[in-house]
């Protein structure tokens, strides 16, 4: 691994490898205190955010590492100065860049025209950190996590990309139900689709919410992406039907309930759901930081 642009550049046995690294530092932090030791990162941030900056800063500095944040009080980053001339010149101070940006192609510049590993920390069409540690948590949940069942119901974003790759090169089982319109990117479904015929993955997509049978978790995420402008009262009665209840729950079988943060409680999940037994949030929350810090440790061994 030079960087982690997104979870599709990952053979089987890297994806393994991270989700087994995660497990062993979440369970031995003490072991990896000086991992990074003499290394400082630097953290580009375009979007706001909670659970990436603090899991980023908090795992740099228990690996001993440094971090330094960077927001846009300079201005937009392509703007003042170009991202390549941005890039090289963390690289001349920097051992890694964390990006989180609006355009993956800010993403891909940075690992261009840099010479250090680039972590892409969110874009517009992957977020490789958030399914890493949404197929950690599911890996808690099962010994093999290749026979988890996970159905992704609302709207197709760079969560659901990024899902859907880590699914298909685990080769496990996930069906993608969205409202007509509202599908993932298709030339990502069509991507994903030769991974899960390689890896032995299977992948479903529908808009028939009856299609929840039969699955183990749930997983959603807000109906309208971070920046869009759309009004939910738009868009509120066309995907009323995919909301998870605790109904929906039941009509699955699930037994767990997953949402990458943050929720708008009672629009596209109910606090009953969220706050139930079976919800795994805060374990997808904190294992951003071990998922984080075992692509961290990989990258810099």
């Amino acid at each position: 691994m030079k960087h982690l642009l997104s979870i599709k550049e990952l053979t089987q046995q890297q994806l393994l490898d991270l989700i087994a690294l995660a497990k062993t530092i979440k369970a031995n932090p003490a072991e990896y205190r000086h991992a990074l030791d003499g290394k400082s990162v630097v953290m580009l941030f375009e979007k706001p955010s909670l659970r990436t900056r603090v899991s980023f800063d908090i795992g740099i500095n228990k690996l001993g590492g440094h971090c330094l944040y960077l927001d846009q009080q300079n201005g937009e980053l392509g703007k003042r100065e170009s991202v390549a001339d941005f890039a090289a010149n963390l690289s001349c101070w920097a051992d890694a860049i964390v990006a989180r940006t609006y355009s993956h192609t800010t993403i891909e510049q940075l690992a261009e025209f840099g010479s250090v590993p680039v972590i892409n920390a969110l874009s517009d069409l992957y977020h490789p950190c958030q399914a890493l540690a949404d197929f950690l948590t599911l890996a808690e949940q099962f010994e093999d996590v290749s026979k988890a069942k996970l159905a992704y119901v609302g709207d197709g974003n760079n969560v659901t990309h990024s899902l859907m790759y880590c699914a298909a090169i685990l080769g496990a089982t996930m069906t993608v139900i969205c409202p007509a319109g509202h599908f993932p990117d298709g030339y990502v479904v069509a991507e994903v689709q030769e991974l899960a015929k390689r890896y032995g993955g299977k992948l479903v997509l529908t808009s028939d919410i009856d299609a929840i049978e039969g699955h183990d978790a749930i997983y959603t995420d807000t109906w309208i992406s971070m920046g869009d402008p759309t009004p939910l009262a738009d868009i509120k009665a066309k995907f009323a039907p995919y909301q998870v209840n605790k109904a929906l729950m039941a009509k699955a079988g699930a037994n767990f309930f997953m949402h990458c943060l943050p929720a708008h409680r009672g629009v596209e999940v109910t606090d009953e759901v969220m706050d139930g037994a079976g919800s795994l949030i805060l374990q997808q929350a904190e294992n951003r930081m071990h998922a984080q810090n075992a692509v961290l440790v990989t990258l810099f061994s």
